[in-house]
């Protein structure tokens, strides 16, 4: 499995199980292949519902933009068949800029 074929398929395993929440701009984030155990570790971000902004007022939508209001999950695939083994939450310091 290379490194692309990680990425989709750890994509297609959060939006899949988080599939009741609604989530959306699922992206990349970071990828690492741990080669002793011979894992990709693939973090993905997304945003849930709950995260958007509920009002029209731009100075809060702006306010909120500038947080970090996604969710991030490390998976962690098997090289040699491709099986996900894990799902860990990937916890971001909050920005002060």
């Amino acid at each position: 499995m290379d490194v692309k074929e990680a990425v989709g398929l750890a994509k297609r395993y959060v939006v899949d199980l988080f599939s009741d929440e609604e989530i959306t701009d699922v992206g990349l984030e970071e990828v690492v292949f741990d080669e002793p155990a011979g894992d990709w570790r693939v973090m993905i971000g997304f945003s849930r519902r709950w995260n958007r902004p509920n009002t029209t007022d731009i100075p809060v939508i702006l306010r909120r933009h500038n947080r970090l209001d996604r969710s991030y999950k490390v998976v962690c695939i098997k090289a040699i068949d491709g099986r996900v083994v894990s799902l860990t939450d990937r916890l971001l310091a909050e920005r002060t800029d």
